[in-house]
């Protein structure tokens, strides 16, 4: 099959293990290359596809079926799809792209995007990124309406969760605007007696979601509903979506474990200003952040990748003699 390179519309294979935030940030810079590249973006499950070690070893690729286009660029995501992707690496004419630290040396592929916290050096074929990817695109407005959000996590390797600690901080929020309106949402990770203690403050001005009743869409509708977001800060997908909303964001104060990478990497985003700390929340329900501008690091990834691959080869000609004397 013809490679795509020097089309207008760029073909991209996404490859996923299936895991929801990997296939989060896959979406997140599939959608942002589709817009701004014309982008055909095909996804391939890996688990479906076996790749033995000496296929990857080799960059001898699997079979993948033959309705397949020919790839101008691989994109892959968690540690499921390593395998396969190393073993596409040899396709002609197509360039390959890892989302997050790769288990493998960085060399072996074109490129990588990899959050900050991870503590790897920016380099030409290295992107660093404040936070993780996301699917959320920045909102042009934020309602003038008295609505929060809170989103709630649960136990994690990242932080001391307390139930008691949560609540009260809840508590103490609805307590302190009881002219808003509030929304909270628990999620799977939330202890089962941590959800029964919010569905009691379902009333007038409460709503509790169920977060195995909600719909695909539900958190965009929510966010762009909000003017205000209040997160756990245990999921850095979660805190960075709220972060790209452009919602004055802040974070419940819950005690960072020694050593984790992903409290480190929360605690960058609120040094930048892009959320806020709970000891700042008249801030945060005042409509202020800080930030000078949302995170939206899908958009700025795909823009590096543009650059740096699917620059069509008379784009690249143009600016060669235009840059000409």
């Amino acid at each position: 099959m013809a490679a795509n390179s020097t089309s207008a519309a760029p073909v991209i294979w996404l490859l996923t293990d299936n895991k929801p935030g990997h296939r989060n940030q896959l979406k997140g810079l599939g959608n942002r290359l589709r817009v701004k590249a014309g982008a055909s973006l095909y996804w391939i499950d890996a688990p479906d596809t076996r790749t033995p070690l000496w296929r990857a070893l080799l960059a001898i690729p699997p079979g993948l079926g033959r309705s397949l286009p020919h790839p101008d660029l691989i994109i892959a995501a968690g540690a499921g799809t390593h395998k396969l992707l190393l073993s596409l690496r040899r396709l002609k004419n197509a360039k390959t792209l890892v989302i997050m630290k790769p288990g493998f040396p960085r060399n072996w592929i074109d490129g990588a995007i990899i959050p900050a916290h991870d503590g790897i050096a920016q380099n030409r074929d290295t992107l660093i990124t404040d936070g993780v990817i996301n699917t959320v695109t920045p909102l042009a407005r934020i309602t003038d309406k008295p609505e929060a959000l809170l989103l709630l996590g649960g136990p994690s390797p990242h932080y001391d969760w307390d139930d008691d600690v949560v609540f009260g901080q809840v508590t103490h929020l609805i307590g302190e605007y009881p002219e808003w309106r509030w929304t909270i949402s628990s999620s799977r990770r939330t202890p089962g007696a941590l959800r029964e203690r919010l569905n009691e403050l379902a009333g007038l001005k409460i709503t509790v979601a169920d977060p195995d009743r909600t719909h695909e869409d539900w958190l965009s509708h929510s966010v762009a509903a909000s003017r205000a977001i209040w997160v756990t800060p245990d999921s850095m997908s979660m805190v960075c979506e709220a972060a790209t909303s452009g919602v004055p964001t802040g974070l419940f104060q819950l005690p960072e474990r020694s050593g984790s990478r992903v409290a480190s990497g929360v605690q960058q985003l609120v040094e930048a200003g892009h959320v806020a700390r709970w000891s700042d929340h008249a801030t945060v329900m005042g409509g202020k952040t800080g930030q000078g501008k949302p995170l939206w690091e899908a958009d700025r990834a795909a823009l590096w990748v543009i650059k740096r691959w699917l620059t069509p080869a008379s784009e690249k000609q143009k600016r060669v003699k235009g840059m000409t004397p």
